[in-house]
């Protein structure tokens, strides 16, 4: 049921009932709002606010808060849709001790790759969902799942560890089919195997390995970049490489002399624009921005042309289909008619990795540049669109509609710092008396600078000051529809946090996520007026 108090119409003057993480006032979402903000975007690592172990609690909390039938949809939107990883798995291991059934409709749809089923396996054995043990129903899911997969399959789903593939073989003990999967398993687990029964593509392989003549066999990267290769062999990986593979090794195959062959800069740009390809590989358009800016593009284009190539440089024809690849990327995005005003969020929390920090391995890409990208994306879409970025105040920008997305992208993505406060745009064109018909916010929520005694707010706090009343996005939103009734509002959140700055209304619509789905839930909500996110997840088939 929903709460009434937040999706009371605007003339029921909402009430906040929550401090946010920044401490500023806020409206708290149902269970399965929350939830499905936290599975679409939280990655299980530590955010500007949150640490991984606090978004884990947040998780479990509101799981416990949901019926099992909307966490297994939910399970499959985070999957299908959102492209997530972690949570998907993490949903589904919610579901192992006493949604058994449930969990076997969801399964197959949720655990497409051996990345996945690792993940499924560790978030199972941490033991955060009930018993570490997987008992018989969840070991013969895996075991059936094993068993369904092809000989090369298993093999390349052997790369990674914690856990690995092999402990995945150890505790479920799947029984071999025949001969040469037997010593798959047995070579997989470190058991004596012979090498003439195995797979062909796991003894060309160890062949290689001993030999290192001749072309590099077709496997994953990962399981030949300890070995010692040469330019011949990395151009035969590079041939081979998938869509994700290639925009990963950009720079590893311009190191290796790769990108010399002017031939092998034709196959890769083509693949790297290649429509197909793309949707195929569920590529995030801040993924493609990672690429192109390790790429390091010439200084221009002139020089590129007029001196050699130097070891650093990356063929221009590369980085163009980068940009061709970020166009088809966010593609989805639906047209927006009227006057649209995008308000991308530039303040010093939206520094944060987009991933959240992971030891070793924390992503160079902020919130701030995939909130960039977003605004970049509708400003493209949009026949009069006005693009105006905010921190603690409005951040004043010229902005080129007719730039590429990258370039509008890397132009917004180049401010910000100092505090958040999300009103500030709409107070600027309530000031102007601006009309409009749609307003869109790309933010961490995350407001703290325009609510009132901000000075002493604190998580948790319940004093009378801190409670109570509007937010200020409210307030200056409630101003806007008053000149403008027919307006809508839609706020994209891009980190994992449960509070918002304006409830969902009929004229107000909060949905996060990465991916282009977001733009489906979008379209949705402008065509349709009882259309949420909610509903959207809730429709899913079992």
């Amino acid at each position: 049921m929903a709460n009434k108090k937040l999706f009371a119409s605007l003339g029921g003057e909402p009430m906040t009932d929550t401090i946010n993480e920044a401490g500023g006032k806020a409206y708290s979402l149902e269970s399965e709002e929350a939830l499905a903000q936290l599975a679409v975007t939280g990655c299980l690592n530590g955010t500007y606010y949150a640490s991984e172990e606090e978004q884990l609690n947040s998780v479990t909390e509101h799981i416990g808060k949901c019926k099992p039938e909307f966490v297994a949809k939910l399970a499959i939107y985070a999957r299908e849709k959102a492209f997530m990883k972690d949570m998907p798995a993490l949903l589904a291991a919610s579901l192992a001790h006493g949604n058994v059934e449930l969990l076997k409709k969801v399964f197959p749809r949720i655990i497409d790759n051996g990345k996945m089923l690792r993940n499924f396996v560790q978030m199972i054995r941490s033991g955060k969902f009930g018993r570490k043990s997987f008992g018989t129903s969840i070991k013969n899911l895996i075991k059936n799942w094993i068993n369904g997969r092809d000989d090369k399959q298993i093999f390349f789903d052997s790369v990674g560890n914690d856990p690995s593939m092999a402990d995945v073989i150890k505790m479920v003990h799947p029984k071999p089919k025949n001969e040469i999967r037997n010593n798959l398993f047995a070579y997989l687990i470190g058991k004596k195997f012979d090498l003439e029964k195995l797979p062909k593509v796991v003894h060309d392989f160890e062949k290689y390995k001993k030999e290192k003549t001749g072309e590099a066999p077709n496997v994953p990267f990962q399981m030949l970049t300890s070995l010692d290769l040469g330019t011949e062999q990395w151009t035969t990986i590079a041939k081979n490489a998938g869509w994700q593979m290639t925009r990963m090794n950009l720079n590893t195959f311009s190191r290796h002399g790769v990108l010399k062959d002017k031939k092998m800069v034709e196959l890769i740009a083509k693949r790297l624009g290649d429509e197909a390809e793309i949707k195929k590989a569920r590529v995030f358009p801040y993924q493609i921005m990672m690429a192109y800016k390790a790429a390091n593009p010439p200084r221009s284009r002139l020089d590129s042309y007029l001196e050699p190539d130097t070891k650093d440089d990356m063929p221009r024809k590369i980085t163009d289909a980068l940009q061709d690849a970020m166009e088809i990327a966010v593609s989805n995005i639906p047209a927006f008619d009227g006057k649209v005003f995008v308000f991308p969020d530039v303040s010093g929390s939206m520094s944060s990795p987009i991933t959240g920090h992971r030891k070793g391995s924390t992503t160079a890409v902020r919130c701030i540049d995939a909130a960039a990208l977003v605004a970049a994306a509708i400003m493209r879409k949009a026949k009069d669109a006005c693009v105006i970025p905010f921190e603690q105040s409005v951040v004043n920008l010229k902005i080129n509609p007719r730039d590429s997305i990258m370039t509008i992208a890397e132009t917004i993505g180049s401010v910000g710092g100092g505090g958040t406060n999300c009103s500030a745009p709409l107070a600027l064109i309530n000031k102007k008396n601006e009309t409009g018909d749609l307003i869109v916010y790309i933010s961490d929520n995350e407001s703290w600078v325009d609510t009132a005694g901000a000075s002493h707010l604190g998580r948790g706090c319940g004093c009378l000051t801190c409670r109570g009343g509007r937010t200020s996005t409210v307030n200056e939103w409630m101003k806007f529809k008053k000149r403008n009734p027919k307006a809508k509002m839609v706020c994209i959140d891009i980190q994992a946090y449960d509070t918002v700055q304006a409830p969902n209304s009929r004229d107000i619509l909060n949905v996060g996520g990465f991916s282009d789905s977001v733009f489906d839930v979008i379209a949705r909500f402008l065509g349709e007026p009882d259309a949420n996110w909610v509903k959207i997840i809730e429709e899913i088939k079992l």
